[in-house]
């Protein structure tokens, strides 16, 4: 189009800010600047979704390039094209014209055409002598060429954003097929678990997703399907492993793997005996928690209680039901009646608050067999009074526990720490 110049629609039609925004970045071209026009349709059709057209517009743009005699868009060939609608329909696969219009519209209002009227709204050109167009009445393509770049720019965001999709996509598929595969394999081995509660879960998460999901809800179920698939691979392992551990000769006890994670205890553990004494010789209403029973090898003899506990707990000391509470009063709303009073009240309501805080079973379970139950049930209620602090509480447990089999790891100053933040004199302090 002419520099400097602004064209308005003939007729009835009306001239708008974005006919004049879009005739004011056309008159912005780079000299010289040309570009394929097959090349720039290419990536009009990826960046579609973007720029809000449909495929029977562009269709109709298709066409138009087609009467454009020249391969590159360029301003010193011209730019403007000025096909008749019988033409247009023609080389549109016979659409109708009232269609074509409605699509040249479209195209206009986005911002990829201008409309270079005639006096009468006819499409024509004149000519030199030499044969060479001096005035074209049509449309213009000049929008094509001022955002080419912005074009090619979205049509990459668009081809990346669909390869992503895809790329997760498969990876639901692949997670898909480990679950159902797994859950077979466990029913068809006996293998110890509510495989059908596993199941039916599994069904619910990919049931959820509708027929074409978007990239976030197919995010969402991914995200479930993995945490699932690695609970059923750590419950799978775990029970492969045990079946495999065989008592060591250099040892005096075997090692009595116990996967139920719901203890009986329901007294608060003692604290540690002093050198020489026996359960015995405790103070009544003081017992230590329940733990697993080990035998010597051929002896048939059990092991000391407090040699037992050890093995069981960590070496962690325990401390006073109250101290716990104390320092976590919030664990208190999610034990039964709302309640808890003894550490078997503790324990259950550890158990709710696991998987409210997204605490895998096998994570729980391992902290038990380290730490203790009701160690563990202490940890449980920690965490949960700074849950607002704590990023993962699966891989906080899971690096507790590992710290623990070091002996790295105590719970007294946690809870001392949590005593006065919770303390209601801290405020007056200072």
């Amino acid at each position: 189009m002419e520099s400097g110049s602004v064209t308005t629609p003939f007729g009835r039609r009306p001239m708008t800010f974005g006919m004049l925004a879009s005739q004011a970045a056309a008159r912005k071209i780079e000299p010289g600047r040309s570009i394929d026009k097959w090349k720039l349709y290419r990536a009009l059709c990826e960046a579609r979704p973007l720029l809000g057209i449909t495929d029977r517009a562009l269709s109709i743009l298709n066409a138009l390039l087609s009467f454009y005699p020249k391969g590159e868009l360029s301003e010193d060939n011209g730019l403007v094209v000025f096909p008749s609608n019988t033409q247009l329909s023609l080389r549109a696969h016979g659409m109708a014209e009232q269609t074509i219009r409605r699509h040249l519209a479209a195209l206009i209002e986005a911002g990829l055409l201008i409309r270079k009227d005639s006096p009468n709204g006819k499409r024509y050109a004149r000519k030199e002598q030499g044969g060479e167009i001096r005035e074209a009445f049509g449309f213009s393509l000049a929008p094509l060429l001022a955002r080419a770049d912005e074009i090619e720019r979205l049509a990459a965001e668009v081809t990346a954003e669909r390869l992503q999709l895809q790329r997760l996509k498969e990876r639901l598929t692949l997670c898909r097929r480990d679950i159902a595969k797994l859950v077979e394999m466990a029913v068809e081995e006996g293998a110890s678990g509510d495989w059908s509660g596993v199941h039916l879960h599994f069904r619910g998460i990919v049931e959820r997703l509708p027929r074409s999901p978007s990239f976030e809800k197919i995010a969402a179920a991914l995200d479930e399907l993995e945490l699932l698939r690695e609970e059923i691979t750590n419950q799978l392992e775990m029970q492969v492993k045990a079946p495999n551990q065989s008592g060591n000769a250099q040892h005096s006890e075997r090692h009595i793997q116990n996967s139920n994670p719901h203890y009986t205890t329901e007294l608060e553990p003692g604290f540690e005996t002093k050198q020489g004494t026996t359960a015995e010789d405790q103070s009544e209403g003081r017992a230590e928690p329940t733990a697993r029973i080990a035998t010597h090898e051929g002896k048939g003899r059990p092991v000391p209680a407090a040699s037992s506990a050890s093995v069981a707990g960590g070496g962690l000391r325990s401390f006073p039901l109250g101290l716990v509470l104390q320092a976590c009063p919030e664990i208190t709303a999610y034990g039964p009646q709302g309640s808890v009073d003894t550490w078997r009240d503790l324990m259950t309501a550890a158990v709710v608050v696991r998987s409210m805080l997204g605490v895998s079973p096998s994570a729980y379970e391992q902290a038990c067999d380290v730490m203790g139950p009701e160690n563990t049930a202490t940890v449980i209620a920690c965490v949960l009074e700074r849950a607002g602090h704590i990023n993962s509480a699966g891989g906080y447990l899971r690096d507790l526990t590992r710290r623990a089999e070091r002996g790295e790891f105590a719970i007294g100053p946690m809870l001392m720490a949590l005593v006065r933040t919770n303390s209601p004199i801290r405020g007056k302090t200072g």
